[in-house]
This record gives structure tokens, sequence and C-alpha cells, in this order.
């Protein structure tokens, strides 16, 4: 048998050889990717043609994505006045934006629109405004790593107010002792508060120096925003206490106490001031209010060159110290003069003394008469309220709280202000929890607490909380008496009213 050769078949055959061989080696690339794509000695092995096969690789760990810093805590809206040092810092120390990565934050502000005469510097604001209006602020925090986060406030700038100047009478009032000439139930025999007068020799009341305490007392540029004067707050027609039961400050805060009345504040003997006597002083309370954070919100410094640049302090200045340097020394004095001049001695209560010795049965009505006896017998209120000038010698625990809430002077002791006008100084204590007399007599009469550093006038001989147990008329009665503290001359008096037109 013969046999032929046939081309066609043999090249069909090798063409099938070389597809299969193909596909062999596909399918080995492909198990060796899935292996890690190399063999024993770490090379991709190379195809037939002498090429290397897909360039198969192991990725590392996939890096999160990075997050944008958020707004945790925004800005409330702001405000300043022309005129007036402007500081704040839009970032509130980095608490306005959390990075979520903990990324460094910078900051950029931007003030819109741009004439308010502030700048900017990273996240704070600062200068001096010189326009008014409501002004947009945007602060815009970067991560540095294309994350960002903005929040906006409003920050409105008030007008300059209008530059007041004090309308004083040609002939000046009035203030000194040796020119008021103070009734003789004040200066000798039994009840006369003079041996308690606190103030102090280098700084005797004169009509000048107290004169210009009086334009201080009311000048709200005393304020770092020229919104709030001594005055706002101790009112002349509530016996120069507050109405409100916590005074409201420069930017609306509260105070956390009432403010006391300033009536016969000079007869207080240790001369100390403030409900805890923190202050050893006049001359060194007037300055607290003024640099309070709540109330005034100023500075001593800023204070003066504030008040040195208003044209009418000069002469008043020179009047009351023989030159117009003004210093917080002299602010002092001359605000403490005026506080010490604030005496009651023209009440109904005054009205009963001719030369110093008093016919109260000829002088009150028989109701008022018969309070006034409590007040001085059963009720004992006198031997914490002594004198002519109703005065308490003494900060004292009066029974408020059983546990102390606040520890005032110590123990819960608190100074007590002149019982003169108090009928019209509501409302009353420290914290001004009792609104009428009517509840401030009834803690006295059965609602005095057993605190253990109680005041010995509150106890019984045998050391129970005394208990007076008054009817109805007695109180009515005691309620009546405390009347006639009233000194209507003196919350009337315009040589202590706002010399400041209104």
């Amino acid at each position: 048998m013969t046999h032929t050769h046939n081309p066609g078949l043999s090249g069909q055959r090798s063409l099938a050889l070389r597809s299969a061989a193909l596909a062999l080696q596909t399918l080995a690339l492909l198990s060796l990717a899935a292996c890690g794509g190399a063999d024993s000695s770490g090379t991709t092995p190379a195809t037939t043609d002498g090429s290397t096969g897909p360039d198969v690789t192991t990725a590392g760990p996939r890096q999160p994505a990075n997050r944008a810093p958020v707004v945790s805590s925004a800005n409330a809206a702001q405000t300043t006045t022309v005129g007036v040092t402007y500081n704040y810092d839009a970032s509130k120390a980095g608490a306005t934006f959390t990075d979520p990565d903990g990324d460094k934050l910078t900051y950029v502000l931007a003030i819109s629109p741009a004439n308010s005469g502030l700048t900017t510097a990273a996240a704070v604001i600062s200068g001096t405004a010189t326009t008014a209006g409501n002004y947009t602020v945007t602060i815009t925090a970067n991560d540095g790593k294309g994350g960002v986060a903005s929040n906006v406030f409003t920050l409105t700038i008030a007008p300059a107010p209008v530059v007041r100047a004090p309308v004083l009478p040609a002939t000046g009032f009035l203030y000194a002792d040796a020119s008021i000439n103070l009734p003789r139930q004040f200066t000798t025999g039994a009840g006369n508060p003079s041996a308690a007068d606190n103030t102090p020799a280098n700084n005797l009341t004169s009509n000048a120096g107290a004169t210009l305490g009086r334009v201080l007392f009311y000048d709200k540029r005393l304020s770092v925003n020229d919104t709030v004067s001594c005055g706002s707050c101790h009112v002349q027609s509530a016996g120069f206490s507050d109405p409100r039961r916590f005074s409201v400050g420069f930017q609306g805060g509260l105070t956390t106490r009432a403010s006391m009345s300033l009536a016969n504040a000079r007869y207080y003997q240790n001369g100390k001031f403030f409900w805890d006597e923190r202050a050893a002083s006049a001359e060194a309370q007037v300055l607290v209010p003024i640099q309070n954070t709540t109330e005034m919100g100023n500075s001593l410094p800023q204070l003066v060159a504030k008040l040195s640049a208003v044209q009418f302090y000069g002469p008043l200045f020179t009047a009351a110290f023989g030159d117009p340097a003004i210093t917080s020394d002299r602010i002092s004095r001359a605000l403490a003069q005026y506080v010490r001049a604030i005496v009651s001695y023209r009440s109904k209560y005054d009205s009963a003394f001719t030369n110093g010795v008093a016919n109260f049965p000829a002088t009150l009505t028989a109701q008022e008469e018969q309070g006034r006896q409590i007040f001085e017998g059963a009720g004992r209120c006198d031997t914490c309220h002594g004198s002519n000038a109703h005065v308490a010698d003494a900060a004292r625990n009066n029974g408020l709280d059983a546990t102390v809430i606040d520890v005032g002077a110590g123990n819960g002791r608190f100074k007590s202000p002149s019982l003169r006008n108090i009928a019209v100084s509501a409302p009353y204590m420290h914290d001004g929890r009792f609104a009428t007399l009517a509840e401030v007599v009834d803690h006295y009469d059965h609602g005095v607490q057993d605190s253990p550093n109680l005041a010995p006038q509150l106890r019984n001989p045998d050391g129970t909380v005394r208990r007076l147990n008054l009817t109805a008329a007695q109180k009515a009665a005691l309620i009546a008496f405390l009347g006639t503290l009233t000194d209507n001359a003196l919350l009337t008096d315009p040589k202590f009213s706002d010399p400041f037109p209104q």
C-alpha cells in the first residue's frame, strides 16, 4: 500500500497542536496568578515566545479617604460698638470645629461687607469698629488635605453712643457733713451711729468730691460698651437697690446676687462691702463692678484712658483733687465719697426726734407704734439692725437654709444693709428670694432654719430656733413700722439723681 503525503492535513494538525499548547500555557499562567503569579524562584514564568506573563502584584492595605472637619460649636451672634476696642476668637480656642481624623486645622476669616474697620488674622477679629451695621462673618477651617468646613454668624456693630454731658447746678450741691448738719440722732445721744462711721481720714467726703462721684456713678462710660452705670443697678427710687432680683450687666448677663441698698452704708462699722464682705472698703468695692465680666466688663487702664478723653471731666477732677489728672485711685475715692454721702435721716421715724430725743407715740400711728415695740421688744429685730441708722454691726447667718448653699462671708453669713427704705427696696435677702416684706416677716416669725452657724440672736436660751408666733395683726403692725423708715426726701433728692439728660 502506497502512502500519499497530504500537506493540508499536516498543517491543520500543526495548528491544532499550537492552539492546545497556547491554551495550556494560558491556563498555567492563570493558576500561577491565583497563587501569587511567580514560580519558586520568585519570578514570573516566561511564555514560549520569551515574554513575561501578566504583571500581577499583591496590593497593600487601602488608605481611608480623608474626612473633612465639621462644625461642633457654632458661633453665636456677636455685638460691639463703634469706637470700642473689640477682640474675638471665632475658633473659640479650637472648639468651633472638630476634625474626625485629628488633622491640624488652619483658619480663614471673612467679614462682609468689608467696611467695618475691624481686621482679621487667622481666627481672630480685632480692632476698633468704625462703621455701624450688620455684618456677616464666615470662618473657614481647612485640614490641609482638601477638607474644609465653614461657620457663618452675624456681627452687629452699634453706633457710637451720643456723648452725654452732665447738667450740674451753678451752685453746687452740698454733701460734706459740715455743710449738711446731720441731725442729732445721727451725731449724739443714744442710738446715734457716728461711732460706726467707716469714712477713712484720707478720704473725707467733700462737696466737690461727691459731685464728681455722682457724675461717675451715673456715667455709662464706666462700662466697656457704654450701656450700664452704677445707677443702673442702684436705683434712687428703689432705695439705691435694684427692683430686679438679679441685675443685668453690659451684655445682658445676670449677677449671681441681688443688688444691695446703699443708704447709710457709711455706718457699717468694719467698713467692708458686698454681701460677703469681700471688699475691705467702699474705695475697694466701687472698682469691682467696673472690672466684673458680667457687670461692666471694663479694665481700669481702659477706663482711665476713656475718661481722660472726655472734656468735662478735667474741671471736675480739678475741683475734687486739685488738678485734672484722672487715675483709678481718684475714681475710686470720688465714687466712695458719693456712696457715703447717701445718708437717710429724713424719714417719718426721724421726724419723731427733737434735739436727738424721740417721741414716737406722738409721731407714729397706733399701728406703727405697736410695730416699733415689736421691733425693739418681742421681735428683737434691733439686736441686729441697731442704731438710728438701722444698720447691722456684723455679717450673720439668718437661717435661710438648713444646709448652707451660698457660704457668703463664711458659714452662710451675710452682711445686712440698712433697713432704711426697706419698704421700697424689694426683693429681699442676698439672693432676692423674698418678693415682699410679708414674706420676710414670715421667715423671722416661723421660717428660720436650724443652720449649724445660725446667729445667736435667732436662738432661744436653750439653743432651739426662736419662733415669734406673731398674730396677723402684729405682723401687719411690724410691716407698718418698717414703712416709717422710708425716706422720700432721699428717694427724690436732686443731688442724688442722674445728672445726665435722658
